[in-house]
């Protein structure tokens, strides 16, 4: 087992990141979260005493080893552009989301990290049937699954170079305070308590959902007790249909609410089955996810309502 005092995080805006720097810090490990300079989202990163926050570009990510006097021991690299809409295709910018990972390497080594852990996607995977595992066959669609494929594999081999142990987490669909508002859960969320009626597919759809914090405990228990090398599907391990995600979500703002299933069609190609075989992450690492989706929900409801 590895023992951590202080960790880097990049991408602590969202609600992975939020939750990664929040957990680590309860740990009492010393938190260096690299922020954009100007970042519209940077009140967002957990205020606490083990929390320190240094502006640092992705472009110039191995020039914030200046300000960084300290080594440290393990380095979470969640940090990506254009994870939405179009820019998903945007190939350059895609590109360059490779070339910061790899950046992000070069830091962790200057500051002698012991572990890397990076944030992948279950983009990686394309379209498949059954579990995610893995060694599951990846063959992504767009410039965004390709691009997270290529940074776990040459980040990987980058920190073998500098003698970095490296994780990769692949991960699923996750929830919780500080999400993306465009997201099926949070835009179902915020026209709910404008008592609008949110729209949607049928809703037969089977997905994975994991609350924030989950995923965060999995990320250090990944720093921790993670094999060096390995590629973890992050979920929760088990599936609902969307149509039953939405109800929970209702009933946690108001269960008199509508909500309008079936007035949108399914888009074309629609992934009608997503869920991780989190076995070989149970097995390492020992983590099990403890919020299940109506308390994790309730609990992302009241920070909604708190904004």
């Amino acid at each position: 087992m590895r023992t951590l005092h202080r960790a880097i995080v990049t991408g602590a805006t969202g609600a992975v990141g939020t939750a990664l720097v929040r957990v680590l810090a309860e740990r009492d490990i010393a938190v260096t979260v690299l922020c954009r300079p100007g970042s519209v989202r940077r009140e967002n990163i957990p205020q606490h005493p083990r929390v320190r926050v240094c502006f640092a570009d992705l472009t110039r990510l191995r020039e914030a080893a200046v300000e960084l006097d300290d080594s440290c021991d393990a380095f979470f690299h969640l940090a990506w552009t254009g994870t939405v809409g179009a820019a998903r295709n945007d190939m350059f910018q895609q590109n360059k989301n490779v070339e910061y990972a790899l950046e992000a390497v070069e830091l962790a080594a200057s500051l002698g990290c012991k572990i890397f852990v990076g944030a992948g996607s279950q983009a990686e995977y394309g379209r498949v049937e059954g579990k995610l595992c893995a060694d599951t066959p990846v063959f992504p669609e767009n410039g965004y699954g390709i691009a997270k494929l290529c940074a776990g594999q040459m980040t990987r081999i980058a920190c073998a170079q500098k003698g970095i142990q490296h994780v990769w987490a692949r991960i699923l669909s996750v929830y919780g305070p500080y999400d993306n508002p465009n997201s099926m859960v949070m835009s179902g969320i915020s026209a709910l308590l404008r008592g609008e009626c949110p729209r949607y597919t049928p809703g037969e759809q089977e997905w994975d959902y994991l609350y924030s914090e989950d995923a965060a405990q999995a990320l250090l228990l990944m720093a921790e007790k993670g094999k060096s090398g390995m590629v973890y599907p992050l979920g929760s391990g088990q599936t609902q249909r969307l149509k039953n995600y939405i109800a929970a979500i209702r009933d946690a703002v108001n269960p008199a609410l509508p909500v309008a299933l079936g007035a949108l069609p399914y888009p074309e190609n629609q992934v009608m089955y997503l869920c991780a075989d989190i076995s070989s992450l149970t097995q390492d690492v020992g983590f099990r996810p403890r919020v299940s989706f109506e308390e994790g929900i309730q609990k992302t409801v009241d920070w909604a309502k708190g904004r």
